[in-house]
């Protein structure tokens, strides 16, 4: 059994950095994952959104290792997750279930604002793989967990795309808006000039 951690600071806040993950799939950064279906999704009576997503991805492992243990190209994960806009918090929760009988990789991501500086949000992420039933299993694991920590990289480069992207949006949102508001507001009349027009 193999553990991962890691931490990362987004210069971002919480609520934005929660956006992003939710619009974080497709990305050019981030291929691992190749397919996203909302299996259920729901909010509790203490405004807690839960979410249980089904993950179609790529594990982008070496070829022997596929082929030791039969793995197809596309692999499925569950994941469950849940946004308290409370607390500020938001955690998911990754497992496999491609091969799980053979392989496990459990995933946690929190997301939270940092202590220090409220602006700025906090990831924290671990992983936990353990293979069985198969040789060389430490020489796996270990492939696995330096899998983990790559496609984790190429994650938070992901996420700095999709926050450009929605600020990107956000100020062509307002731009397209200031344009209309100044091409409409010459043709309104104010109360003032209504209230002296004769009839």
């Amino acid at each position: 059994m193999k553990f991962w951690t890691s931490e990362h600071t987004f210069d971002h806040p919480w609520e934005t950095v929660v956006t992003a993950s939710w619009r974080k799939y497709p990305n050019p950064h981030n291929p691992a994952v190749i397919g996203l279906d909302v299996v259920d999704r729901s909010v509790d009576q203490q405004g807690v959104l839960h979410s249980h997503r089904l993950l179609s991805t790529a594990w982008g492992l070496p070829g022997w290792v596929t082929k030791l243990i039969g793995m197809d190209r596309v692999c499925y994960a569950s994941e469950h997750s849940q946004v308290d806009p409370g607390k500020r918090t938001f955690t998911l929760k990754t497992r496999n279930i491609t091969f799980c009988n053979v392989v496990t990789i459990n995933e946690v991501l929190s997301y939270f604002p940092d202590p220090q500086d409220s602006s700025k949000t906090i990831l924290h992420q671990e992983a936990m793989v353990s293979v069985r039933g198969l040789p060389l299993r430490n020489k796996m694991e270990s492939l696995m967990t330096d899998t983990i920590s790559r496609n984790a990289g190429k994650g938070r480069v992901a996420m700095e795309w999709v926050i450009q992207a929605l600020k990107t949006e956000a100020q062509d949102f307002s731009s397209e808006a200031k344009k209309h508001i100044d091409h409409v507001l010459p043709h309104v009349q104010s109360p003032s000039t209504s209230s002296n027009t004769t009839l």
